[in-house]
């Protein structure tokens, strides 16, 4: 807690570096709060997040987040330089991310072409490192439960960093899964065992690797999608392809001409084991990481995942594609459940 405590800053010096919260320097804004470009009187330009005094976060729990980000240091996770708890301000400092958060660049048509297949594939790589690092290597074992594309940053390389752990919780060295009655995260990269029951692990960390896999590669969100008459997400998508040997043909246009079709197909077949239903079923990181980087490495054949759309209300239910039950597109949303 001193090295936590050494990170404090006053409101009044974090007000003096955004100028008092300068409009002008506002440079996101999401349910959690907004977040402002500052600069430390050492000169290093930092991004401030001013939490949302609607926020539901105590500052109890808001003193246990310092105190794990403050933890974790890793090239692809975002480093915290300090925070402020004063008043009703809550108030984190992280270093400053030049680029937008990685769904700016996926899912903009002008932005899409930044990114080749090259950057693709080290972005998917640099995100299986920082989730390998927050599952295995660092001295805690810790389920983000919030991973997407709007969690992921990129700096000036583009450099994937893994952010917002709001949400994130720390294992026990024996504890292997963890349950919770308050479903908090987003909708469609929730894995089916922590929408429906609430049971979360490093698990359902990779059920969500697995979406934004899918994403990256064809630069689609994974919303609802009508195929043929039936209803699919990004994930049922996948598997069709797989299925018809059709991988390419899911390919965001933008890269498809420039891409490496095996590069490609070894990711696809690594996200669809990713998405499994049982969790038991999914790889960890560390074996993902090494099939990222050694195409000797030998994968099981995936099976087909099953499509449960969920609502704001949380009543969705698992629902397969093949299934005789469908919804209508108006009863289907995607949503954040409670966003930070």
């Amino acid at each position: 807690m001193e090295e936590v405590e050494s990170m404090k800053h006053s409101l009044a010096s974090i007000r003096a570096a955004t100028d008092d919260f300068c409009e002008a320097n506002k440079v996101g804004e999401g349910g959690f709060g907004a977040v402002y470009k500052g600069r430390l009187p050492d000169g290093r330009e930092v991004a401030v997040k001013r939490l949302s005094r609607h926020s539901k976060q105590g500052s109890e729990e808001f003193m246990n987040e310092v105190a794990l980000i403050a933890k974790l240091q890793h090239r692809n996770l975002v480093r915290l330089l300090g925070w402020c708890l004063q008043g009703d301000e809550n108030i984190l400092i992280y270093e400053f991310v030049p680029n937008k958060s990685l769904d700016k660049f996926l899912f903009a048509p002008v932005e899409q072409a930044r990114l080749d297949w090259p950057r693709r594939y080290q972005i998917i790589e640099g995100i299986a490192r920082g989730l390998l690092y927050l599952h295995e290597d660092s001295h805690l074992r810790v389920v983000h439960r919030d991973l997407k594309s709007g969690n992921v940053l990129l700096d000036a390389t583009m450099n994937p960093k893994i952010s917002d752990f709001g949400l994130a919780r720390i294992f026990g060295a024996k504890q292997t899964q963890g349950n919770t009655n308050r479903i908090a995260g987003t909708y469609g990269y929730m894995a089916p065992e922590y929408a429906m029951r609430g049971f979360f692990s490093v698990k359902s960390d990779v059920y969500s690797f697995g979406v934004l896999v899918l994403e990256i590669i064809t630069g689609r969100k994974n919303n609802i999608l009508l195929h043929s008459g039936a209803i699919e997400d990004l994930p049922s998508d996948a598997w069709r392809h797989w299925n018809n040997r059709t991988v390419m043909e899911m390919v965001d246009p933008a890269v498809r001409e420039s891409c490496s079709a095996n590069e490609v197909i070894r990711c696809v077949h690594i996200a669809l084991l990713c998405v499994q239903d049982d969790a038991g079923e999914r790889p960890n990181m560390s074996t993902v990481g090494l099939t990222l980087k050694s195409h000797s490495v030998n994968l099981p054949s995936p099976l087909q995942p099953t499509f449960f759309p969920c609502g704001e209300d949380n009543q969705g239910g698992y629902l397969s594609s093949h299934g005789p039950r469908l919804l209508s597109g108006n009863e289907l949303s995607i949503t954040d459940l409670i966003p930070r």
